[in-house]
Order: C-alpha cells, then structure tokens, then sequence
C-alpha cells in the first residue's frame, strides 16, 4: 500500500495512535496537510498520492527534549541527526544556565573567537531576536525553544567575579532577561554549580525570577549540589519557587555519589511536599547512571573567580594546586573515584588519545599523578575537557523515573556521526535516551505503559512550557510525529561507542515534513525557532 515521497499532504493509516496525553493507544487515520493535523479517523485512501502503512507501528507526538543543549549546536550542523533519528522534533536549549542569546560584553568576544576557531560560526546577534535570525538561515532539522542562561546574562554583565550585583547590575539583569522574555524565550535556567551563578546567592535568584514569573515563564534549576548537599539543594529550589510563585523543574534529578545514594527517599519527599503544599515543581531525568559535564566540574568554586586567564594561572601555580586538591580530595577522598570518571571530548590533537579513557587510565599513560594528570590536561585544553562521571544507582534511576512529575530529558545537545560535531566519545544519552526508555524501560522492564512513557516525552514538557499546539496528537495541531515499531524500538548507543543510531524508528514528521524515512534521515530542514 505504501506510495509515499516528501511531499507535504500524506496519509498515515492502519497505525496504532497513542496520542501523548497517557490514554491507550486506538487505530485510525491520521491525514497531514501542510504543516498541521488535518484530521482523525477512518479515510478513503484510494485516490490519494502519498499514503503511508503504519500497520503494527505506533504513531505517536514528536518528542519534546526539555533538558538539552542544542543552542550552539544547530547552528554548527542543523542536521541533528542524534536527535532526529531518535524521534526528537523539538529542543528546548537554554539549560543549565548557558544560552546562545542573550549575550555581551567580554564574554560574547570570547565565545565570538572561541566559535569562529573551532567552527567557522560567527556570532553576529546579541539579544535572541537575533539568535531566532540566525538560527532561520541556517535551516535546522528540529524546533528550538529557547531559554535565558543565567549563568551567561550574569556573566555578560558582572564577568566571573564573585560577588553580589550592585543595584546597577541586578537592574540590568532584570531588564535583559524581561527583554529576552517579551522576545519570546520559554523562561530562564540556571546552573548553580558553575561560574558565575555558583557565586549568586538565593537572593538574586528570587529578584530575576520574579521578572520571569511575571512573565509566566518556566524556571530551570541545575542546584548547587546533585550529592553531598543534595537536600539543602532542593529546598533552596523549592524556596525559589515558592518565594516567587514561578513554575519550577529540578534539571536532571540525581543522587550522585554512592554515599548519597540512601537521601532518595527524604528527596523525593521534600518535592512531593512542596507540591502538596500548592508549588507548581516538576522534574527531568535522562535514562542513564553516568553523569556528563567538564572535566573542571571537579574543582572548587573560587577557583572560576575571575575568569579564563585567573583559572588558568591558579591551575599552573603550584601551592594553589596542593589548595585545589585539598579540596578534590575532601570531596572524593577514595581512589577508586578515578576509575569512574571517563574524558569524553578535547579540542586539541595532542590529547585525543585520552578521549574514552578513565583519568587513572590517562594519568597512567602519561606517567603522572593523577591531580597533576588532570590539571595539566585543564591547562593545555584551556579547560575545555567533558567527562563522564558514573556516579549513580540504577535502583534510585527507576524510583525517580516512575514518578508522574517526571519527565525525560537528554541533557545533550544534537550531534551527527559525521561532520563538524562527529569529535570525540560523548554520553550515549545524546544518542539514545527516547528508544532507551522505549526499548529497555517500557518493552523489557515494563517500569511503565507505553502510553505513560510517551506522555513524558511529548505533553508533559509542552506543558511544563505553555508550548500549545504541539505534544499531542490532536486535530489542528502541528504535525510533529513519530512512527516506530514498539517490538524493536531501542537505543544502540552504548559508553564505548556512542555514536551510534537507534533501531525501531521508523517514521519522523517536523512540520509536516518528513524528516526521516524508514529509518534514515532524510535531510529535510523543516524545524523553526519556537516562541512562546
């Protein structure tokens, strides 16, 4: 039956739709003209052109990646193809404090010379109308909703000093971000183990989202600690919340470190309450038990303070060294800890030898102490080195996983496994995450329903965002779907070898458009920059 090329108006019959809002799945025809959802039901398919058999396939919303980092990403290759080929037909970037827009000063001249080096990108915008600009000439292959980083606006304004915003400063802050806001960003994120925000004290936070608040914008928190400090970390989250009245989502809930592992119960109940209690507060996880960030990840705050070129000298100083280990070790005093935490990307040539290697693998190699190992390697990569930290309990994944305020998220940006973004070893989440949950958590573990799984990627996001129109199958709705065989769907992408494509899906329309065809992308750019 199947008579099916690119074209915009198609006929996708004898599917099963599970239509993201946590219902069963029925059968019926689903017809596309253009970019929406023309209609449901049963339809007589004989005449028309383009007709796709869906039969023994589900169809299901497009997928809403709430927690990634696409911003930079799109741009360097709209392709995204690690996305895409997931089932992936919206980004929302702007995470964990680092956003594209808005951006000045000294820090836009960095990223400006840092981009133009390593890509060829040139960063010719300033606020997000003129990220929007860029991002609708180059094309992309998915939707992008963007978010404020908060850690860049404070940066564009105050540097990586650490201190406390003057009138002045917290004043232009507010007024970049109620900018960024009326521009059409979906709310704001902050990354409070990074510098600058690592530095900004409850207070600051309060005062900017208010602004978001007012708004009606989404506030996303990467907290100050995933570990250690984990529950003080969440009621300083929920004290945010509940002192402004914002939306709020927990970034990538976790208790990292095995000595943490036991605070689930006391975490889950601190949100549980607050939601109880009348906060609107929800959470995103990604499928896995490794963590993904810098390797500088792993030094102390004030060692950020003041910039690049400060971190850099502390980092050749050696009495600052034996201060900043001091500190390392006192978080990770045991040293089996070096044989969980694996260098993923370097930028430079003379250090991709230790791309999938351990630190203790790679301070073996170069017959150095694992400290001096590890910040020579931050001094000579000028601290771009990203890590990944197997770091958590796969009992306590499944705990967080099941809970209805939980939804997924990749926490990665969109690659290919060719092209400008092929370097390196990254997390296999940026390659796997949804056939993961589709594949392991619903069809071999059967954690939850098919139904249920699909609502956390597709309706539960669209409304943590306000983003209307799309994340449900729905008549006059956009028609971002995916097909997929639930039988095979699941991830390939292993820590090994993560560039790797799913198997399973079948079908991808962003759009209306196709975007990949059984099973293979089909380089259609038919995504836009989303704004709310």
């Amino acid at each position: 039956m199947e008579r099916v090329n690119l074209l915009e108006n198609i006929i996708i019959k004898n599917g099963e739709i599970i239509d993201g809002t946590g219902k069963p799945g029925y059968n019926a025809d689903i017809v596309i003209e253009k970019d929406r959802i023309a209609s449901i039901g049963n339809t007589d398919s004989k005449n028309a052109e383009n007709v796709l058999d869906a039969s023994g396939l589900v169809v299901a919303p497009g997928f809403v990646d709430i927690h990634s980092h696409s911003d930079y990403y799109l741009l360097i290759d709209p392709r995204a193809e690690s996305k895409i080929m997931q089932g992936v037909t919206t980004e929302v970037g702007g995470n964990c404090g680092y956003s594209a827009a808005p951006i000045f000063g000294e820090l836009l001249k960095e990223r400006r010379k840092s981009y133009l080096e390593q890509f060829d990108i040139y960063l010719n915008w300033t606020d997000l109308s003129g990220y929007y600009e860029k991002l609708k000439e180059k094309g992309t292959a998915v939707n992008f909703a963007p978010l404020i980083g908060h850690n860049t606006v404070r940066a564009s304004i105050m540097g990586y000093d650490d201190s406390v915003p003057g009138a002045n400063e917290i004043k232009k802050m507010e007024l970049i971000v109620l900018e960024a806001l009326k521009q059409g960003a979906f709310g704001m994120s902050t990354g409070l183990i990074y510098p600058p925000s690592c530095y900004s004290k409850t207070e600051e936070l309060i005062r900017l989202y208010k602004v978001v608040e007012e708004s009606d914008g989404l506030f996303t928190c990467h907290m100050r600690s995933e570990g250690e400090k984990l529950l003080e970390a969440i009621e300083e989250t929920i004290q945010i919340g509940q002192k402004t009245g914002v939306r709020t989502q927990i970034s990538h809930l976790k208790t990292a470190g095995k000595k943490n592992w036991n605070k689930i119960d006391q975490a889950l109940s601190l949100i549980e309450t607050a939601l109880e209690n009348g906060l609107d507060i929800a959470c995103d996880r990604y499928p896995y038990t490794a963590s993904n960030t810098g390797l500088s990840a792993l030094l102390p705050a004030w060692a950020f303070e003041g910039g690049i070129e400060k971190q850099m000298k502390r980092l050749q100083d050696k009495s600052t060294r034996e201060s900043i280990k001091k500190e390392i070790i006192k978080n990770h005093p045991e040293e089996e800890h070096w044989h969980t935490v694996m260098i993923s990307q370097v930028v430079s040539s003379k250090n991709k030898d230790l791309e999938g290697k351990k630190v203790s693998e790679g301070a073996e190699s170069r017959n150095k102490d694992i400290f001096d190992f590890i910040f020579d390697l931050l001094v000579e990569e000028r601290s771009q080195v990203e890590a990944i930290y197997f770091c958590m309990c796969e009992d306590n994944f499944r705990e967080i996983i099941k809970k209805d305020y939980v939804m997924i998220g990749s926490d990665s940006g969109a690659k290919s496994i060719n092209g400008p973004l092929e370097n390196g070893t990254p997390h296999p989440r940026g390659f796997g995450s949804y056939p993961r949950v589709l594949g392991k958590y619903v069809q071999d573990e059967n954690i939850f329903s098919l139904p249920v799984a699909i609502k956390k990627m597709t309706s539960d996001p669209c409304s943590r965002l306000k983003l209307t129109e799309r994340g449900i199958i729905k008549k006059g709705n956009y028609a971002d779907i995916v097909i997929f065989n639930p039988k095979e769907i699941k991830d390939t992408a292993t820590y090994e070898n993560p560039k790797q494509y799913p198997v399973g899906m079948e079908y991808v329309f962003v759009n209306g458009k196709m975007a990949v065809k059984k099973g293979k992308s089909t380089g259609v750019f038919a995504g836009r920059g989303l704004k709310k």
